[in-house]
């Protein structure tokens, strides 16, 4: 197989013949055609339905494109990237539960090196995907919480995966709600006061443990409990529905958190806030940027950041 044959066998697919294929790709009809030969004896498929009014994709054919449009992908950023003919762009991934901290440095290290041309990356995810996406390199940063409930659990899978944790604070407990919550009355919340109000809480998908919770004591039964996937809708019911959650206690005005109040938590617990990467591979100068960044966030919140 060669990229070339993936390209042909693309450019087939979208004209539905071989004659205007070859046409656009400026080759001869019968080498467009014993190039498709070639790829269908090397994988025994059946790759077309060939007749006289054009070309259609055999199952065999559309599964096998959907994987080859994946090689295809790769192959372009490897040129974007890599190819000594062009400027290469600025490029960083970081992937993290919903922090409001992860944002702002985010937004901060655009701004800032950015530049005419980048390809950043910011994936506000479920626990498991930010574990898988540091182990496969899809991003260079995760970040995550240690507490006493899931440590010995996460630092096995952390250990499994290759991967380091590197603590960055320690939090304790807020709870989050809206401006207009009765709750923002008290200085302190105990977790009785919060028991007539919906719960509201990050889903985790097929691997809804309680260890990969992102909110500390999941395990507490709720008579009223809502689960969602990203931040603008957990703020939207804090406020519409008079919810809450539980989490670090940084909000970022900045970034449209001004309607949500953080309220320390009277319970014996803490969290401990850090960032993932893989043993094997260094991290970029961007990379290093970044958490400068979010280091410099997390001090103006008055927390201790470990170096």
């Amino acid at each position: 197989m060669r990229i070339q044959q993936l390209e042909y066998l693309e450019k087939i697919a979208a004209t539905g013949s071989i004659n205007e294929a070859a046409k656009q790709l400026f080759i001869s009809q019968p080498s467009l055609s014993q190039a498709m030969k070639a790829l269908e004896k090397e994988y025994h498929l059946q790759l077309f339905y060939r007749s006289k009014v054009g070309i259609t994709l055999t199952d065999a054919g559309r599964e096998f494109i959907n994987y080859s449009r994946g090689v295809l992908d790769q192959v372009n950023l490897l040129n974007e990237h890599f190819r000594q003919d062009t400027v290469r762009k600025q490029s960083f991934s970081v992937s993290a539960q919903h922090y409001a901290f992860v944002v702002h440095a985010f937004v901060q290290l655009v701004k800032e090196i950015g530049g005419e041309e980048y390809q950043f990356t910011l994936r506000e995810t479920q626990t498991q995907n930010v574990l898988d996406d540091i182990q496969h390199f899809k991003s260079e940063i995760g970040v995550t919480y240690l507490n006493s409930f899931n440590e010995t659990v996460m630092r096995r899978l952390i250990a499994e995966k290759d991967l380091t944790f590197t603590p960055l604070f320690t939090a304790l407990p807020h709870v989050f709600v809206g401006r207009d919550n009765p709750l923002t009355k008290k200085a302190r919340l105990t977790l009785a006061d919060l028991a007539p109000y919906p719960y509201l809480s990050y889903e985790q998908g097929d691997t809804n443990s309680f260890y990969f919770a992102e909110e500390i004591l999941s395990t507490l039964p709720h008579q009223k409990h809502i689960q969602i996937s990203d931040r603008a809708t957990i703020f939207n019911l804090m406020v519409g529905l008079d919810g809450y959650t539980i989490s670090s206690g940084i909000i970022s005005s900045e970034l449209n958190d001004e309607k949500i109040v953080a309220i320390p938590l009277d319970v014996d617990d803490s969290m401990t806030l850090g960032y993932l990467r893989h043993k094997k591979i260094e991290l970029s100068a961007t990379a290093k940027r970044y958490l400068g960044l979010l280091k410099a966030h997390i001090r103006n919140y008055g927390f201790t950041v470990a170096d």
